[in-house]
């Protein structure tokens, strides 16, 4: 039997549906929540949530969601706008709450952004629970596999620390934020953060992310795609992780040698001796898949939006690099926080005459926006007499569309 209490302050550990009942009865009115969640993606392919911490001013509970129904009190709280929901990080457990009982929550605060937009360059929640209260995490249970059943004391204790300090350090960088005058940058942030889904990936597109795949031929990214389809079929057979089947690395050096035999494939640097032995035959099979693909269908990568040429985009993006730079020692703040890199692209391709003119970039944030603006329309006046801005060329049909990558700087 898994124990029912952590010790110091008391955390209930909550693995039935009338047990969830009557703490999240007792929670229903509250204003603020702190809530992690615990997924198992080092361990298993399939990931889900395996455990949900909750924290109010005064109550700690840890919910097991494995043995009960969706606990639609808890979605009730998460959902309502008056509720201000605590994370830290809240991305990952966006998507997972999202993703798994359809829950959308509105009312964020991530303490992760709020220490980043202050400055902090030491923004992990053991790093802020050391700065602010003394409270040392212990990394024991990092790399835990919370799939499992039972857990451990220690691993409820570890959990629970997830949340047991999160609304006190909510208050700490809240407070700071309005010292600052940046209380407005995170609320714009947080607002953000309520349109974060679990997006659900294009089939078969998962070997053009694996890093690494770029210097593969044509071919050679036929045999990674049927490899890749072999391994996750494998993966999702035994819900393991992908590496824990084989490594990308290894399937990269199968897919660029085309090994024919069992003795070469077995000569390949860090090749499993298990996958071998059961699933050699397998392996060879998805190379010869990938090397009869004829050569009209081999894939290749999508092309990505195309502009005109501009030999001054490396200029223009230099120029507003100094502006961001000095305002981010200015503001003592990270210059990727402030503004990245694929930001100010956009900027320089806009050629802004005007500061009102930025806010047709969806993705630049009004506070960048009022601190950034002037500046940036300043240091590209020199490019705005020699012509225009660049428009988009036309679309490439036909291509297989990626979904973009997440450009926030908030991530690691």
């Amino acid at each position: 039997m898994t124990p029912s209490r952590s010790e110091d302050p008391q955390v209930a550990y909550l693995d039935t549906d009338a047990a969830v009942a009557r703490a999240l009865d007792g929670i229903a009115r509250t204003k603020e929540l702190a809530i992690d969640t615990e997924g198992a993606s080092f361990h298993r392919f399939i990931d889900r949530i395996y455990l949900i911490q909750l924290s109010t001013r005064d109550t700690h509970m840890i919910v097991d969601p494995l043995p009960i129904t969706a606990p639609a009190g808890l979605g009730r709280l998460l959902e309502d706008p008056k509720v201000q929901v605590v994370f830290h990080d809240a991305d990952y457990d966006l998507r997972l709450l999202h993703q798994d009982y359809g829950w959308h929550i509105r009312n964020i605060f991530d303490t992760r952004i709020a220490a980043q937009l202050l400055g902090l360059t030491a923004f992990g929640l053991a790093a802020l629970l050391e700065k602010y209260f003394e409270v040392k995490l212990d990394k024991k249970h990092q790399r835990a596999d919370w799939s499992m059943r039972p857990l451990t004391k220690g691993m409820l204790d570890y959990a629970a620390q997830d949340t047991i300090h999160l609304l006190g350090l909510r208050d700490v960088l809240h407070r700071e934020l309005e010292k600052k005058e940046r209380w407005g940058w995170a609320q714009e942030e947080f607002q953000r953060l309520e349109g974060t889904r679990w997006q659900p990936e294009e089939p078969g597109t998962a070997f053009l992310r694996m890093k690494g795949a770029r210097d593969l031929d044509r071919r050679e990214l036929a045999l990674l795609r049927e490899l890749v389809a072999w391994r996750d079929a494998v993966a999702l057979q035994l819900d393991r992780s992908t590496f824990r089947v084989i490594g990308n690395e290894v399937l990269l050096e199968i897919a660029h040698t085309a090994p024919a035999t069992a003795e070469a494939l077995g000569k390949i640097k860090g090749m499993p001796r298990g996958i071998l032995e059961r699933a050699g035959n397998d392996v060879l099979a998805a190379v010869q898949r990938g090397l009869a693909v004829p050569e009209a269908q081999l894939p290749k990568f999508p092309r990505s939006a195309r502009w005109d040429r501009d030999p001054d985009i490396d200029n223009k993006v230099g120029a507003l690099k100094s502006v961001r730079d000095e305002a981010a020692k200015r503001l003592e703040l990270d210059p990727g926080v402030l503004c990245s890199r694929e930001k100010m692209e956009a900027v320089a391709r806009l050629l802004p005459a005007a500061v009102e003119a930025l806010s047709e970039l969806p993705d630049l944030r009004r506070w960048q926006i009022a601190e950034l603006g002037e500046g940036f329309v300043k240091a590209l006046k020199p490019f705005r007499k020699k012509g225009g801005a660049p428009k988009p060329a036309a679309e490439p049909t036909g291509a297989l569309e990626l979904p973009l990558s997440n450009d926030s700087p908030y991530r690691d």
